[in-house]
């Protein structure tokens, strides 16, 4: 099954805000986004993780449905 959150804003938001996190925010995640937020996307790491995992439509969202249009 497929989220309701849109795959394209979701991979924009990471590209820009990525560093804040506020593509977990927009996914439900909101404990690893504050993460991401504290530590400015876990170092840079965490950030471009998740720009791959959006890209492979592998992001999922707070409740395990794939991010993918």
């Amino acid at each position: 099954m497929s989220s309701t959150k849109s795959w394209i804003v979701t991979l924009l938001l990471c590209i820009f805000l990525g560093e804040l996190g506020i593509h977990r925010f927009y996914a439900g995640k909101v404990g690893t986004g504050l993460l991401y937020l504290f530590t400015g996307g876990l170092f840079g790491i965490g950030w471009i993780l998740d720009i791959i995992w959006i890209v492979l439509k592998k992001f999922t969202d707070n409740n395990g449905y794939f991010i993918a249009d």
